[in-house]
């Protein structure tokens, strides 16, 4: 972060100070304390940073961003900290100019995120939001790392309700924007997939009119957008997209050919599944949006790698572990086990899903959970088993279609389990919602 002042951060929330200090970070957590970082005070339903402003103040903090007075410590008071938090890293983003990509929707937003980022990288240093920080807190922390150095940002936005992608993109104005697809995450909210659509929309908010959205062709609900603006699309189905992915090929489906304007440009992905086919098609259309040329970023695509909790393969005691875990929605359950489908076990080897909770799917939920149950049978997966109180409904209706599965909620139970069932040669496929901690089962299992 460039400094600021503690007149200059007052001025553009609207406050009054009567003290000037220099401001070299912004902090919402006590724990990340800087010496010289001003800490915004906000409340969650656990805790109130108001609690903890001498603290911050004792540890290096300059000031404090609060809603009221706290003793004597040098406080900037405003209405509501969490808009001011907004509010701060709107003004702060406003000294730049770089390339910002926005990007959202139901599933895919962070792989496209850490594609697209790579792609920039090819002409731009460019920033990013680290692991899930897609909200009204993090969206701001990351902004705040921009400086003159950068050319880029990719910004991920993620929500729950209504209003919180206006927010988003009011805050970091995108110069473009891209909308992975409508699936039903966070449905029991929106209320149905066209209430999804709504909210995605939002992203145009904080946009100009001139700045281009990237649109999934091949996805139901994107495909029927209108706009009095550039819409550029990608896709592998749709012959009309602008950025097509053809020949696909290979057991993991990792190699393919960009079509666009006419010409092809090979990519080879070092991940697997269909989906990432689709990351990396949103991926080439921001680059070449950005005007980067296409060989560039199909050579650049090929230097992507997976880690962490999404989609990362492992090797252990003599099984393939397919780790999943950082969320889940039917489509990313879907595009897994399509993964999982084509995988090719050793010897006597099994394709075995372990399963948890999709959440937030609200009245759906139980038809949700039954059609990934019903899609686990159509990819001939030779094992299920289930973990959660929803994930019955993938079992049971797997059952009901010839796959004996079980399910349960006891988490030291399924670990049981799964250390007698589980052999050598086995690939092992962990998916679920964030929420649901399929990693502890993992550490435990694999200790």
């Amino acid at each position: 972060m460039m400094p600021m002042t503690t007149i200059e951060i007052a001025e553009a929330l609207g406050a009054k100070i009567s003290f000037d200090k220099e401001v070299v970070s912004v902090c919402t957590d006590t724990r990340k304390i800087e010496k010289g970082c001003v800490f915004v005070a906000l409340k969650g339903a656990n805790f109130d940073g108001h609690s903890f402003v001498k603290q911050a103040i004792e540890n290096g903090a300059v000031c404090a961003i609060t809603e009221f007075q706290i003793g004597n410590a040098p406080c900037i008071v405003v209405e509501n900290t969490r808009k001011a938090l907004l509010d701060l890293a709107k003004y702060y983003r406003s000294k730049f100019s770089p390339v910002l990509v926005g990007v959202t929707g139901s599933v895919g937003k962070t792989t496209s995120k850490e594609m697209i980022a790579l792609a920039l990288s090819a002409k731009y240093k460019t920033l990013k939001n680290e692991g899930n920080l897609n909200n009204e807190i993090g969206v701001p922390i990351t902004l705040f790392g921009l400086d003159d150095s950068y050319g880029a940002a990719v910004i991920e936005m993620g929500m729950n309700h209504f209003g919180e992608i206006n927010r988003l993109s009011s805050t970091a104005k995108p110069t473009v924007s891209v909308i992975t697809n409508i699936g039903y995450s966070h449905i029991e909210n929106l209320g149905s997939q066209e209430g999804i659509l709504k909210a995605k929309m939002e992203i145009l908010n904080g946009m100009s009119i001139d700045s281009p959205i990237i649109l999934n062709a091949d996805d139901e609900m994107l495909s029927t957008v209108a706009l009095e603006r550039k819409i550029i699309t990608y896709g592998i189905e749709n012959p009309s997209a602008d950025v097509r992915a053809v020949n696909i090929r290979g057991e993991l489906t990792s190699s393919f050919d960009i079509l666009y304007d006419g010409k092809e440009y090979p990519v080879s992905l070092s991940c697997y599944g269909i989906h990432n086919v689709y990351n990396a098609a949103a991926a080439f259309a921001v680059g070449v949006s950005c005007g980067i040329e296409p060989e560039v970023i199909a050579e650049k695509l090929g230097e992507y790698e997976t880690g962490g909790m999404r989609q990362n393969v492992k090797s252990i005691n003599g099984q393939t572990v397919i780790v999943d875990c950082y969320n889940a929605s039917p489509a990313s359950m879907k595009a897994a086990l399509n993964v999982l489908s084509q995988m090719k076990p050793k010897k006597q080897g099994r394709r075995v899903a372990v399963l948890a909770d999709m959440l937030e799917l609200g009245e759906m939920s139980k038809k949700l959970h039954e059609s990934v149950g019903e899609f686990v049978v159509k990819m001939n997966i030779d094992k299920l088993i289930c973990y959660g109180k929803d994930a019955k409904y993938i079992a049971s209706k797997a059952d009901e279609l010839g796959l004996h599965s079980g399910c349960t909620s006891d988490k030291l139970m399924l670990i049981e389990y799964l250390r007698k069932t589980l052999q050598e040669d086995d690939i092992v496929l962990f998916k679920g919602s964030r929420g649901m901690k399929l990693e502890e089962i993992i550490e435990e299992l694999y200790k």
